[in-house]
């Protein structure tokens, strides 16, 4: 069997790709159903990019890599595409947007974008054999056992990171990058909660708060939520890309509100109360009396001199806590670093020693931040190696 296009990866990047790379494409994915990310994204209801996309949004080797893609083919671009489909959405919260329906609106409409591009979907489909011939990509597929040869011009790698292994995730691109010469960066989990030993937080165990999550010079104002393994929400899983193992990370539990004056204030008119019940008038009570009991916080608010007051609520302000690690790829989001981009064209996704071969999505050490921004990655990286295939072949 002799196509144009072979694309590996049945995901948002790998569909978007095949959708729009014209006729004699073939994609497959060793999964039972296609976009299985997409499905399970936001709740079930995908939160598919972001009103505000940006390069800086993005963190890689190369922070400029992104911005050609994401130029040519912005977040503009993908909310036509879905409101052209009649798929509604909706902002939620900083600039993220959700489908009001399902998230299945969206593989239905790029599963359908397949199917009237000529394209053709095989599931449960894997890849046993990849080489190249000179002027082709010659690709053994098993399914079930049924094994054949195809030759394609045009290789495109969109299986994704390690992430969510249980959702079939593989290091299969990084086998094939290494496999026709290309150098990788380290990869890490990313978007993934902290641990921490001993059960620290479980007395805490779904208490959320507005933190300001710091590390490496990054912070995050958003929600932090206590789990019974450690930290999560979304200012941990936003600072979890850039934090270092065996490194502090830093917690404001009170951001917008700086805590000295309130505590001074509040010593006038509440001055008998215990300092763990004088803390929840701006904490949420079981982390004040964590604190409290954390901190060794004995007397009265009114015990407390101006310099024990400022004492602790700069400690507050900078709760400084180091995690034993994270929850690794079983939970992260996405995967860190990737493919060197530095070896890609950042206008065609094309990788410059092996002309046809194309890396998308999440393989690329290109990591956006939580709010849709991964998910806009795949869309415009995808597009980019779509237009190059088709100018190509036109």
């Amino acid at each position: 069997m002799e196509i144009e296009t072979l694309i590996l990866g049945a995901g948002a990047a790998g569909l978007m790709c095949a959708a729009h790379a014209g006729p004699s494409t073939l994609i497959i994915d060793h999964a039972k159903r296609p976009g299985e990310k997409i499905r399970i994204s936001g709740g079930g209801r995908c939160n598919f990019t972001n009103l505000d996309v940006t390069a800086a949004n993005f963190h890689g080797s190369n922070p400029h890599f992104c911005k050609s893609a994401l130029a040519r083919y912005s977040q503009w671009d993908f909310i036509s595409l879905i409101s052209d489909h009649g798929i509604t959405w909706h902002e939620k919260t900083l600039g993220q947007l959700f489908c009001d329906d399902k998230a299945t609106q969206i593989v239905d409409m790029l599963t359908g974008l397949v199917a009237r591009a000529g394209a053709t979907l095989q599931l449960e489909t894997s890849l046993t054999e990849l080489g190249h011939d000179g002027s082709h990509f010659t690709a053994t597929l098993a399914r079930g056992n049924t094994r054949r040869t195809v030759k394609a011009r045009n290789l495109v790698i969109a299986t994704g990171g390690k992430s969510i292994p249980k959702m079939g995730a593989t290091g299969l691109a990084y086998d094939i990058a290494r496999q026709f010469g290309l150098s990788l960066t380290q990869t890490r989990p990313a978007l993934v909660p902290f641990t921490f030993p001993d059960g620290r937080f479980v007395s805490l165990s779904g208490t959320a708060l507005p933190v300001r999550a710091s590390t490496s010079d990054v912070s995050f104002d958003e929600a932090l939520l206590f789990t019974h393994r450690g930290l999560s929400g979304p200012a941990i899983l936003q600072i979890s890309s850039f934090w270092q193992p065996g490194t502090p990370i830093s917690l404001d539990l009170s951001p917008a509100a700086p805590l000295f004056d309130a505590l001074k204030s509040q010593r006038q008119y509440e001055g008998r109360r215990q300092m763990g019940t004088a803390l929840s008038a701006h904490l949420p009570a079981r982390l004040a009396q964590y604190l409290a009991e954390t901190l060794d916080l004995s007397g009265n608010l009114a015990d407390q001199s101006d310099a024990a007051l400022r004492a602790l609520a700069d400690s507050l302000h900078n709760w400084q806590l180091t995690p034993s690690g994270t929850e690794g790829y079983r939970t992260a989001e996405v995967t860190a670093g990737g493919i060197a981009t530095d070896q890609i064209s950042s206008k065609t996704m094309m990788a410059a020693a092996r002309p046809g071969l194309y890396f998308i999505g999440e393989c690329l050490d290109v990591t956006g931040w939580l709010g849709g921004y991964n998910f806009q990655w795949a869309w415009s990286s995808a597009m980019a190696a779509a237009r190059d295939i088709t100018r190509q072949t036109a």
